[in-house]
């Protein structure tokens, strides 16, 4: 599977959102991350269906993948697929029925996902892994942005990897959670496919040039 960068807009200048999300993606990067935060799942309060809605409208045709940190998640859903969002991912534990959420996704057009934190298993992806693209594995505890790469993530990535593999499945796994020039390469090494990173592209000086070296550590 290709390695694919995903900065998260969470870091960006939202004084002007479009033109920093059309320089990252002009710089080399493959899709733009949605922290959506409600300030009930987790203890922050972020941004809405519109910002998406409204990136599209601006021009942005890269594909969006929306991180649900909120609860309930199935109207969030609907509206994030309305609004032009590609891939939706929810926490297993913000829904009360995890199948339901993962149709639903699929009903509005869109890939699906569930997200699993530091502390919380696979059990579930055992019956639910035909409903599901991408497995996104927080590296750190979800509700803010900078925080310190987990390192028992490593072993949670291969953990995941042997699951796909020993279930015959083409699922993507994404990380989310202190990514940066110094670990991205041993993070791929471990199975991941997809990098989301914030500050470590967000608040660089030059896009074009971090991005150029996050590609040559995954080998790109």
């Amino acid at each position: 599977m290709i390695k694919k960068l995903a900065p998260s807009i969470l870091s960006a200048d939202f004084a002007r959102l479009g033109e920093e999300v059309n320089e990252v993606l002009e710089a080399g990067a493959d899709i733009i991350h949605f922290d959506v935060m409600d300030n009930h799942y987790v203890p922050v309060l972020t941004f809405g269906p519109k910002i998406c809605s409204d990136l599209r409208s601006f021009g942005v045709k890269a594909p969006i993948d929306v991180h649900l940190m909120a609860k309930p998640v199935d109207n969030l859903i609907e509206a994030f697929g309305s609004a032009g969002a590609d891939y939706i991912t929810f926490h297993p534990e913000a829904s009360d029925h995890i199948d339901r959420s993962l149709r639903l996704i699929r009903q509005v057009g869109c890939k699906a996902g569930l997200v699993f934190n530091p502390g919380t298993s696979f059990d579930c992806l055992e019956y639910l892994i035909d409903q599901v693209d991408m497995i996104l594995i927080m590296s750190v505890n979800p509700g803010y942005g900078g925080q310190e790469f987990i390192s028992t993530t490593y072993k949670k990535i291969g953990d995941a990897k042997e699951l796909i593999t020993r279930l015959g499945k083409e699922v993507a796994i994404e990380v989310d959670g202190g990514i940066n020039l110094a670990n991205v390469a041993d993070i791929s090494s471990a199975g991941a496919d997809i990098f989301v990173a914030g500050s470590a592209i967000f608040d660089s000086e030059n896009y074009a040039e971090t991005i150029a070296e996050f590609k040559t550590r995954l080998g790109g």
